[in-house]
This record gives structure tokens, C-alpha cells and sequence, in this order.
């Protein structure tokens, strides 16, 4: 008998023992039915047959095997099958032994008869660890996706629900400072309180923005007409308050009108300034240009000091890569969260336009914004 025949005329016997294994996979599996156990089972085992019984030529073995198999428009049994396992409390780990236990047990079970030839039997085997194989990527694809969208909805309201709290301390704070009517020590206090409160707010705000990049929809941008220029240098004076033992120069022409969201913009800025103002080496000069460039509008950040490591430029801008220990610098995660420089990324490709960085011991490093002219 050939394999996908015994699979379909003894499903019961292969369910009873994906059921008996499932059992085994607690906490999750403590308190579940048979039913609930047996998910998506028979209907897997019949979509595994039919794939055993379906011709294949070369090509499309080893097109299967690169993972480039034909796509279905509907949710195979395995990713609904992985869905389900994610709800229900199963670990990652637990889902991919009952794809190992099925395998096992299937291949226990079937003894060939003699009318089915040792070459049948060889590529039987093949076919059907490929199509285990499928499975198990549909369900590993499905339960990591689920799994990335609950942590970024939790990220997101988690983030939602700091700013209410952050906001009243925020006010109490510069209320207090406002008053003029406190001791010094508490002066100093309080204003501990406001800096402190003011940057967690900025934290937030970047969590919510990297919640946003990371379940589809993008950092939102209201692209209107303003000046540039005058953007830029109210971002200079701004850091120039803040860090006041910088020296921090801006080249610009007086005004640059130009199509961007400003309050985005000036994120982007904010974060250029900071991130030189942080790497960069004390006492050095920081330099802000912005000019107009072959219909580009062009904001760079320069500060001297160590340069990037290469190993660290091509992931610079991802915060979910860590940079290995004893690296000479900490860019990136290694600073932090390591959000602003991906936040500012993902604020200039919504504008269409891009940025790039240039590091070099000699010259520095230099952060880069292309904005393009018809942003929309």
C-alpha cells in the first residue's frame, strides 16, 4: 500500500497518536478536548496525501524545496492550524514538535506491502517529508507573525497609555516651576522631575511610531508648504538651549521654501543633532547644512570623532539588530533602543525621499536627508 493510501484509510490511528502526543505539551494542552487537541489534524493529513498523490517533476521538487511552492489564496490547514496553537498558549517550540511527532509516527505506522517497490517506497518517504516540511514553514511563517503583531498591539497601547500619566506629571511640574514660589532645592528637584518626564515623553512618542512602521501602516505625514530654513533653524537654537556646552553651527540660505510635514521634519533634525551630539567628540564643532540640489532638498549632520564601524553601517538604521560586544562604538541598538535613527529613516521615506550616512576617521561622519520636491 502505498503511503498516501495509508494515510487516508488509517487518519484515525495517526489522530489518536497526534492527540496522545498533544497531551503531553502542557500547560497549554491542560484542559483541552480531543477536538481541541486533534486542530486542523485530519485536515492536514489530507492535504498531505493529496500532495503524495499528486505528480511532480524535477523542477518542482527542488522549486518545493527552496520554499518557493505554489501559494493558495486561502489559509492552509497548517497556518490556521498555527493560529490557532498561538491563542491557545502553545510555545513555538511545542508547535514544531507535533510536525516531528506526526512524522515519526506516520512512518511508524506504515509498513510497505510487497507489491509496492523499493523505489516507490524511497520516493514516498521523499514527498512526504516534503510536505511535512511545508507545513511546518506555513505554520513557523503564521505563528511568528502572529506572535510580531500581539507584542507591537501590546507595544502600542502600551505606549497609548503612558502618555495620559507622563502628561500630568509633565503639567504639575511646569505649573510647580511657573510659580517661582519654591525654595531652591526643590527648584532643582522639580526641574529634575520636568527633564526627566519630557524625555520619556519622547520615548513613548518613539515607540508608538516604531508600533506604527512595524504593523503596516507607516509613520503619517501632512506634507504642506513651508520653509525649510527657518525649520532648521529653529531645531539649531532649540538643541544649541538644550545642549549648551556644544557648538553647533547651521549653513543655510535664509529661507528654503519647500513641501514636508515641519513637525516631522524637525524630528528628523532633532534626532541627527542628538545622535552627533551623543558620538560625537567633546568639544568639537557640529555642523548643520541645508541646501537645494538637483531637485532635492539636502539637510546634512556633521560631528567628528570615532567613525562607524563598517559592520555597523548596513543595520545602522535597524533597531531590532544588536551590535556585537567590544565594537570601538555604540551606535544604533548598543545607545539605547536605538529608535531615532530608524524613526528618522521611516520619516524620510514617507516623504519619498532617502538618507544615507559617510563615516570616515579623517572626515567624520555625516548624516544625509535627500527630501524630493513633489513629496506627496
Amino acid at each position: 500500500m502505498r503511503l498516501a493510501e495509508f494515510i487516508l484509510q488509517n487518519i484515525e490511528p495517526i489522530l489518536q497518536h497526534w492527540e496522545d502526543f498533544a497531551k503531553t505539551l502542557t500547560p497549554a494542552a491542560e484542559g483541552m478536548d480531543a477536538l481541541a487537541l486533534r486542530d486542523h489534524a485530519v485536515q492536514m493529513l489530507r492535504t498531505i496525501a493529496a500532495d503524495l498523490q499528486t505528480s511532480q517533476s524535477p523542477e518542482e521538487s527542488t522549486l518545493k524545496s527552496h520554499g518557493n511552492a505554489p501559494r493558495s489564496n486561502d489559509d492552509t490547514p497548517a497556518e490556521t492550524h498555527a493560529d490557532l496553537r498561538h491563542a491557545s498558549g502553545f510555545t513555538l517550540e511545542q508547535m514544531i514538535a507535533e510536525y516531528r511527532a506526526l512524522r515519526a509516527s506516520v512512518l511508524a505506522l506504515w509498513l510497505p506491502s510487497s507489491d509496492v517497490s523499493r523505489e516507490q517506497e524511497v520516493r514516498d518517504i521523499i514527498r512526504f517529508n516534503e510536505a511535512i516540511d511545508q507545513a511546518l514553514a506555513e505554520s513557523v511563517v503564521t505563528y511568528t507573525k502572529a506572535v510580531d503583531t500581539a507584542r507591537n498591539v501590546f507595544l502600542g497601547v502600551l505606549g497609548h497609555d503612558l502618555r495620559s500619566p507622563l502628561g500630568a506629571i509633565s503639567l504639575s511640574a511646569e505649573v510647580l516651576l511657573r510659580a517661582g514660589d519654591l525654595p531652591p532645592k526643590p527648584t532643582k528637584n522639580v526641574s529634575r522631575i520636568y527633564t526627566s518626564v519630557k524625555r520619556s515623553i519622547k520615548i513613548v512618542g518613539d515607540l508608538l511610531d516604531f508600533t506604527r512602521t512595524q504593523l503596516g501602516s507607516g509613520i503619517p505625514v501632512r506634507i504642506a508648504r513651508d520653509d525649510l530654513a527657518l525649520t532648521c533653524r529653529g531645531m539649531v537654537d532649540e538643541a544649541r538651549a538644550y545642549h549648551p556646552d556644544c557648538q553647533i553651527e547651521l549653513k543655510s540660505d535664509y529661507s528654503l521654501h519647500w513641501r514636508f510635514d515641519k513637525s516631522r521634519i524637525e524630528q528628523v533634525i532633532a534626532n541627527l543633532i542628538g545622535n552627533a551630539v551623543q558620538h560625537g567628540a567633546a568639544g568639537t564643532l557640529i555642523t548643520v547644512t541645508l541646501k537645494s540640489e538637483d531637485g532635492f532638498a539636502v539637510v546634512s549632520v556633521h560631528n567628528e570623532g570615532v567613525p562607524i564601524a563598517e559592520s555597523a553601517v548596513a543595520s545602522l538604521f535597524n533597531p531590532l539588530i544588536r551590535h556585537l560586544p567590544g565594537d570601538d562604538v555604540q551606535y544604533g541598538a548598543d545607545a539605547g533602543l536605538g529608535l531615532g535613527l530608524y524613526i528618522a529613516s521611516a520619516i524620510v521615506n514617507a516623504h519619498h525621499g532617502h538618507i544615507d550616512v559617510h563615516s570616515e576617521a579623517a572626515s567624520g561622519t555625516t548624516f544625509t536627508v535627500r527630501l524630493p520636491r513633489t513629496a506627496s
